[in-house]
């Protein structure tokens, strides 16, 4: 089992960053749906220093699921769930509620299609004031913040014309359209940003 297990060299540097803003936004008990988990790093990182939530990681990629089953069967933490298998962009998702959503690092890496059906899906899962956390790079003001985003951004649009790092702008104002409020805005290293948007009433 331990063969299937990823490693996301990025996850080292920004797990505990990530860790310290769900430390203050997330609730201190209830279930939580990370999205597009990946190799399950992340999952199994703070599912250990958070014991008072519940970690449901997923992931509509086998091999990923079978990363983030055998990070999770090695480090036996009775907080953290199976990954599901859930595409962000599908109208229907496996679970039918959570107190919180986490989504690293996806919304580069897939069509925005996917960036919208996640914060569609994101609201019917969420009761109000239940917070959705996305973290990545993020273009401002139709621009980016660093040269090295603007670098990240051409080599993701090269491996595929549909990706590539959006505006937070538009990420904003999907998000308002399917029920959120404004964002909280970190500023996270290596010019990333962790957004908090909460479900409006």
């Amino acid at each position: 089992m331990t063969n299937a297990r990823r490693h996301a060299p990025a996850t080292q540097r920004n797990r505990d960053p990530i860790l310290a803003v769900l430390r203050r936004v997330l609730p201190a008990r209830g279930l939580v749906l990370e999205v597009s988990s990946g190799t399950g790093e992340h999952a199994v990182h703070v599912a250990a220093a958070l014991p008072g939530l519940v970690w449901q990681p997923s992931d509509p990629d086998p091999a990923a699921r079978a990363s983030i089953a055998a990070w999770a069967g090695e480090a036996r933490l009775p907080n953290l769930r199976p990954p599901l298998a859930l595409d962000a962009a599908a109208p229907d998702w496996p679970l039918d509620r959570a107190d919180a959503v986490v989504c690293i690092n996806m919304l580069h890496i897939a069509p925005w299609a996917a960036g919208l059906g996640l914060l569609r899906g994101a609201a019917r899962l969420l009761p109000t004031g239940g917070p959705l956390i996305l973290y990545g790079p993020y273009r401002q003001g139709g621009r980016h913040t660093a040269p090295s985003n603007a670098a990240f951004d051409a080599s993701l649009r090269a491996q595929d014309p549909d990706w590539g790092l959006r505006d937070l702008e538009a990420v904003a104002e999907a998000a308002a359209a399917a029920g959120f409020g404004a964002p909280e805005i970190i500023a996270m290293p290596a010019n990333n940003l962790a957004l908090t948007f909460r479900r409006a009433a």
